[in-house]
């Protein structure tokens, strides 16, 4: 049989499975009015777990596995058309509705900001750069800046979440398991790192050199090349300046940014010892109560899926089926529960959007547990 022939039949073949399907979704949605008028659940697993099984027998040797993924995402589908018809409202949906039918259209100008570190840090150009003339207070750790934004002492805090380089910020994704708060806005910061020193030193008398552990990771390959020399995590490259500055040593250095050779009247032994010429870092800026601004086209959450096999590609397909972007994709263990993990999800959809609506009104019926930690803009 020739080629043509071959592609002719799929085309009958397909023209059937699409009038089928059609048919199938129809049917799907007197189901949903059903459940609608009786006050039903629109997931019902053991009914899944059955038709699964029915259809992988009907399919026969060899084709089990592909037709257990095909209506795997048949029923996705089919939920997410009976969630639409539905209408189902939820709490969170009414709460996004109302922030941003009461944020204001304007961003802050001048607020109180929490930034990690000391004057100098790259927290504070992120701040600087989203807002035009903010008030800052540091904290010492990470933890602090939550913290301060819980205790209503300042309006928003400024943390570093990735860096194109050396990845995610780790310990930032762990507290945003144990924190309460909302994203309001991100900026990626362009980051250029800079071997200082104070005036008199020499790289080839250095011992020590001190920085924030992702600055070290970020310049992996510049600190290959001085065998013998410690190298010094600290909280903050502006904190490993101060302390550069204040020590008088010039047999130490400090991987920091130009701004603080600056302000801590430093000397530059190497610019720009980053590994790549393109490094950046992905700042969220925090904020207490739920704010969602105008133009808001990001979305982040956290989901605990059940610990089995699809999970997973259950909430994937319906973002797919959605027409929902993922941008990122990020898991991390739970505290003090065995094998268990939290993803967390950045999605790239307008609050405005029919599907950011029905996806809000679809996460209990996704996950075991999630929190929806904002809709807003990335300033570049």
């Amino acid at each position: 049989m020739e080629l043509n022939e071959i592609r002719t039949q799929i085309d009958h073949v397909d023209q059937q499975l699409v009038q089928l399907f059609v048919e199938r979704m129809n049917l799907s949605a007197k189901v949903a009015q059903y459940k609608k008028e009786n006050n039903l659940p629109i997931y019902v697993p053991s009914r899944e777990r059955q038709k699964l099984q029915d259809v992988a027998e009907l399919a026969g040797s060899g084709m089990e596995e592909y037709t257990r993924v095909l209506y795997s995402m048949i029923f996705e589908l089919s939920r997410s058309y009976q969630s639409k018809l539905n209408n189902k409202s939820t709490p969170l949906h009414d709460q996004i509705v109302d922030s941003i039918e009461h944020t204001p259209k304007l961003f802050p100008q001048a607020p109180m900001i929490a930034c990690q570190g000391t004057e100098g840090a790259y927290a504070q150009i992120a701040a600087e750069k989203i807002f035009k003339a903010p008030m800052i207070m540091y904290c010492k750790n990470f933890d602090g800046v939550f913290n301060a934004i819980e205790k209503g002492l300042c309006q928003y805090g400024i943390l570093p979440i990735e860096n194109s380089t050396a990845g995610s910020v780790k310990k930032v994704y762990d507290l945003m398991i144990r924190h309460n708060f909302s994203i309001v806005r991100t900026f990626r910061l362009k980051i250029d790192h800079h071997l200082l020193a104070n005036k008199g030193a020499k790289v080839e008398n250095i011992k020590e050199i001190y920085s924030h552990e992702q600055a070290i990771n970020q310049c992996s390959t510049f600190l290959n090349t001085l065998p013998g020399v410690k190298i010094i995590p600290v909280e903050n490259t502006a904190v490993a300046a101060k302390f550069v500055a204040e020590s008088g040593r010039t047999d130490i250095a400090a991987i920091s940014s130009r701004n603080c050779q600056e302000l801590y009247n430093l000397t530059c032994l190497s610019d720009g010892i980053q590994d790549t010429g393109n490094n950046r870092t992905r700042f969220i800026c925090i904020s207490k109560k739920l704010e969602i601004y105008p133009g808001s086209d990001k979305t982040s959450i956290m989901m605990v899926l059940s610990h089995k096999p699809g999970a997973l590609y259950k909430v994937l397909a319906r973002m797919y089926v959605l027409g929902i972007n993922v941008l990122k994709l990020e898991s991390r263990p739970i505290p003090d529960r065995d094998f268990e993990f939290m993803f967390y999800f950045d999605l790239e959809t307008s609050i405005y959007s029919e599907e950011f609506v029905q996806l809000m009104c679809e996460l209990d019926d996704l996950c075991e547990e999630f929190k929806y930690l904002g809709s807003y803009t990335e300033v570049v």
